[in-house]
């Protein structure tokens, strides 16, 4: 069910999720996005090219970040814009890592009956997501 303007204010906090992400997350992303860096999927490379382990898509990240906004609204057809910037990587080890994405009422359109969302997206203590905001039409 879409969630109404009326029960929406500046400030809301959405209640926040964790999203394990695994290696075979990011096999089964690779797969479907055509997006086969190695970076993303073998150990050796991703080290070789001097980062800490394997890393997550940004693209993975940022839809993941955005299924907060889309449980939250009741629909992810009611996301309207979404945008980020890419501050920081999700280092995905071999047991496993975790998303952490909180969001929060930044601002309310009376008239178009929208909401801004701000995002803040944090794995293994770093934001990996900056100026996360989504514009969401309420009913």
């Amino acid at each position: 069910m879409a969630r109404a303007f009326e029960t929406v204010a500046v400030g809301d906090e959405l209640a926040p999720v964790t999203i394990p992400v695994t290696r075979a997350t990011l096999v089964d992303y690779a797969n479907a996005s055509l997006d086969q860096n190695p970076i993303h999927q073998d150990e050796a490379f991703a080290t070789g090219v001097g980062l800490p382990d394997v890393i997550a898509h940004g693209m993975w990240t940022m839809g993941a970040s955005g299924t907060l906004v889309a449980q939250w609204a009741g629909d992810a057809g009611r996301i309207l814009e979404y945008g980020t910037r890419f501050t920081s990587m999700v280092v995905v080890p071999r047991d496993g890592a975790e998303l952490l994405v909180r969001g929060v009422v930044k601002s309310l359109d009376e008239t178009t009956r929208r909401a801004t969302v701000e995002l803040t997206a944090t794995s293994a203590g770093a934001k990996v997501l900056g100026r996360a905001l989504a514009v969401v039409q309420l009913d």
